[in-house]
């Protein structure tokens, strides 16, 4: 059972080093992945990061192909397309429900948590990030998210927005596109909107948001996105 344990731990440990190094931007879209290297800079066998690698390409982060190897996954205009769908129909239900059922002090949590990390955002606008910068953005924006979702009470939306991995290809597209530039007061717009408890604002503001700057994305992934089946994209 402790081997079991041990063994778990490690790939646990694999998981999020190789994710983090993909969310960061360490490893840009197509990056070739290699299991022995990565074994060897964390001190284990390769047979962890083999499972983690499995439950990564199972999230859709890494591909492998037979005799190429694993990389970072290229995905499609469509694949891009039909996440911007999934993650606009799951967080507008989680504005509209969030619009409704928080409460006071979760409401007054949102607009700090805005206005914290719209400061963020004018701060990391300023000039080249690190990883490590990068990363630590892109964290704060998912919690903000994730946040909102949390404080409708519904605990089967949040797995829905974590099963469906669309704060974390929100992140990855982000990140890749190294967009970090947005409105000052983007979060906070869409905070105040939330808190008025009018459903039908609630939603309007979180579409919004989502598919803000979508087009301007996708014109700067285009020349890294798979060319199977670039199409025009409209949202």
């Amino acid at each position: 059972m402790n081997r079991q344990a041990g063994a778990a731990s490690l790939s646990r440990q694999a998981y999020f080093e190789i994710r983090r190094s993909i969310l960061n931007g360490s490893y840009p879209l197509g990056s070739p992945i290699s299991r022995r290297k990565i074994a060897q800079s964390l001190g284990m066998s390769v047979v962890p990061v083999s499972d983690a690698l499995q439950k990564l390409e199972a999230e859709g982060l890494v591909e492998s192909w037979p005799r190429v190897g694993t990389r970072v996954r290229i995905p499609t205009l469509q694949d891009v397309r039909g996440h911007y769908v999934v993650r606009e129909g799951l967080e507008t239900q989680s504005a509209r429900l969030f619009s409704q059922k928080a409460s006071p002090e979760e409401r007054e949590e949102i607009l700090r948590l805005a206005t914290q990390l719209d400061e963020l955002y004018q701060q990391c606008g300023r000039g080249e990030m690190t990883p490590e910068e990068n990363f630590h953005l892109h964290e704060r924006h998912f919690r903000f998210h994730m946040r909102i979702a949390e404080c409708t009470g519904h605990v089967a939306l949040c797995t829905a927005i974590e099963r469906n991995q669309v704060l974390t290809f929100n992140w990855l597209y982000d990140a890749a596109a190294k967009r970090t530039v947005f409105p000052g007061n983007h979060h906070g717009k869409l905070a105040e909107a939330l808190v008025q408890s009018e459903i039908e604002k609630a939603d309007y503001a979180m579409r919004q948001h989502v598919v803000y700057g979508a087009e301007d994305l996708l014109r700067a992934l285009e020349p890294v996105l798979s060319p199977s089946l670039i199409q025009t994209a409209t949202f």
